[in-house]
């Protein structure tokens, strides 16, 4: 009597990094399932980096960060009160000053706080989910979904650049390069914890909000639910907008 055996059905096959990156965007679900069997985080974020860097650099030799400067101490309450005490010789050192230390903040920006961003984020998240979904999370699958919806930013990082390229430098707003949220439609003359709110209800930014919701959602299946991964999602993504703009306007 011949014995006939089930076939075994074939493991899927592993995306690469940059197939990865690629399907973040293009593909979400079948990279976000990849991600849940082999988690992985380096490259979406040395590309948040590296472009960060780019545009920090292009700025300073296109545009230059005295005006900007100038821009950032009009709007800030405390900075202009201190200014009118100084006198001429006194307030363009500290605009001097301000000028050299700026790159270098940008460049330190880029470098630290985006890891750092991700870090917390990806750590807050998988707490949230474990404690009230059970769904068993552990931090490097967190960080791969985090780093990953991420990406529609690259979107908007290369047309800021493009942005530095094509406009004509005194037009250049570096905290709205794309002009994608609503910080773009209010007055330069705003306080910054306006700019701050208005620059945070942004087009890239409900992308990257509703593909990390997702993420969690195509990782975790069984467990958790993509409306129930939106909630906390755009719930975390509020409160912070609101303690970053109360922040702003008691030190503006």
């Amino acid at each position: 009597m011949a014995v006939t055996t089930a076939a075994v059905p074939e493991a899927p096959q592993s995306m690469g990094a940059f197939a990865r990156v690629i399907g973040a965007l293009l593909s979400p679900r079948a990279t976000f399932q990849d991600i849940a069997r082999k988690p992985s985080w380096l490259l979406p974020l040395l590309i948040i980096i590296l472009l960060n860097i780019a545009i920090t650099g292009i700025f300073g030799h296109r545009v230059g960060w005295r005006a900007f400067m100038e821009r950032q101490n009009m709007q800030n309450r405390r900075a202009q009160q201190q200014m009118q005490q100084m006198t001429p010789e006194q307030r363009e050192h500290m605009i001097d000053l301000q000028v050299k230390v700026a790159p270098i903040a940008g460049y330190i920006g880029a470098i630290v706080i985006w890891p750092l961003f991700a870090l917390i984020t990806a750590a807050i998240f998988m707490g949230i989910l474990n404690a009230t979904s059970s769904t068993g999370m552990d931090f490097k699958t967190s960080f791969g979904v985090v780093t990953h919806s991420l990406m529609p930013l690259v979107i908007a990082f290369l047309l800021g650049i493009l942005v530095l390229f094509l406009k004509p430098p005194d037009t250049v707003d570096l905290q709205n390069l794309v002009a994608s949220n609503v910080g773009a439609l209010l007055s330069k003359s705003a306080p910054m914890w306006e700019q701050s709110t208005g620059t945070s209800i942004d087009i890239f930014t409900f992308w990257v909000l509703g593909l990390m919701a997702f993420g969690y959602s195509v990782v975790r299946p069984k467990k958790l639910k993509m409306g129930t991964a939106l909630a906390w999602v755009v719930g975390v993504w509020v409160v912070y907008v609101l303690i970053k703009a109360g922040l702003l306007a008691m030190v503006a």
